[in-house]
């Protein structure tokens, strides 16, 4: 919870209301008052997308100066021609220092191990635990994606002392942690850094639709079964009628299906809104059909039905969604999804 509290006082310092986005999130206001509570990486997830559209600022208020909307997918552009990940890791640390001066990020190596360190320029304070985490994590998956291999940590050190949820850290990082260095980096074997960087143009756009998983999930060299799931429903829907049938779709057995998704921090049912909010977003949009019809596509049986739950996904009516958002650009429905 301490990190969704840091995205609210991101809000509170630009004087805006972070309750749209923790709706989204599914994350009670309550909870924020909970100092031990825990939120699934799907709602972490959720709530960060959300705080970096809103705010664009995909730095969450770390910096003194926002990072845009698109900023951390153009550090991975440019360093998707590399020939090898340790090419590709210097160029990314090198082109984060150009967008602020808040941090300086390295690529160094010591007795065969490879570094990505981290130094502040000047105190971050409270947003430094935030901060340090969600930029180490986030290099360390596009390092990941990059090479399409999952790179497991010798050491994390971490330039703070230990917080009250120190127990996370065994999940955020895996190897051992430690606090209170002079600085913080994350060290892995430096063969890593000779392998050959195996993604392309079409991948970072499929990519960056997910970009957030890099940073929220442990890479795996298999796409997520989340991931997985999410395809299914949004492509093949006469196989996601229920939960037997999607689990025969992916070989699996329906008792595995759901405990897979808990250890992800899923759920069956909050994919399928997932996607159906997605779905239906993008047809209120792009499509000038009427709420009627667009319930129906979505999967519920009444309109009255899809309102109520469209204003619970998203906090406000399909219609004024409609309005509010964009106008219609296509006149025969196409869907993007």
């Amino acid at each position: 919870m301490a990190f969704i509290q840091a995205m609210v006082g991101a809000y509170e310092k630009r004087g805006m209301d972070p309750h749209q986005a923790l709706q989204k999130a599914q994350i009670a206001p309550s909870l924020l008052k909970q100092a031990q509570a825990r939120v699934t990486a799907l709602q972490m997830e959720w709530m960060s997308e959300a705080a970096m559209r809103e705010l664009d600022d995909e730095a969450l208020g770390w910096f003194r100066r926002r990072l845009p909307w698109g900023s951390y997918g153009m550090l991975v552009r440019a360093s998707l021609t590399a020939p090898s990940l340790g090419v590709a890791l210097a160029r990314w640390c090198r082109h984060h220092n150009l967008l602020t001066d808040d941090i300086r990020l390295n690529l160094s190596t010591s007795n065969g191990l490879a570094h990505i360190e981290l130094h502040e320029t000047h105190d971050l304070q409270a947003l430094r635990e935030f901060c340090t985490v969600s930029v180490l994590r986030n290099a360390l998956g596009v390092a990941c994606w990059l090479t399409d291999s999952r790179i497991p940590l010798a050491a994390t050190q971490l330039h703070f002392a230990p917080p009250p949820h120190i127990n996370s850290y065994r999940v955020l990082f895996d190897g051992p942690s430690q606090f209170n260095t002079a600085h913080s980096q994350l060290s892995f074997d430096a063969g890593y850094l000779q392998l050959p960087v195996r993604r392309d143009e079409a991948a970072l756009q499929r990519m960056l639709q997910r970009a957030l998983l890099l940073t929220v999930r442990p890479y795996r060299r298999d796409r997520l079964l989340v991931e997985k799931v999410r395809q299914t429903l949004a492509e093949h829907p006469e196989h996601s009628r229920n939960a037997d049938d999607l689990a025969a779709w992916l070989n699996l057995s329906t008792r595995t299906l759901h405990r897979q998704l808990k250890e992800e921090g899923a759920s069956l049912q909050q994919l399928k809104d997932s996607v159906r909010r997605d779905l239906a977003s993008d047809l209120l949009l792009r499509s000038k059909r009427p709420i009627k019809q667009i319930a129906a596509e979505v999967g519920f049986h009444n309109e009255k039905s899809f309102m109520r739950a469209f204003k619970g996904w998203t906090g406000v009516t399909a219609d004024a969604f409609r309005i509010g958002q964009g106008h219609p650009s296509m006149d025969d429905g196409t869907s993007a999804i």
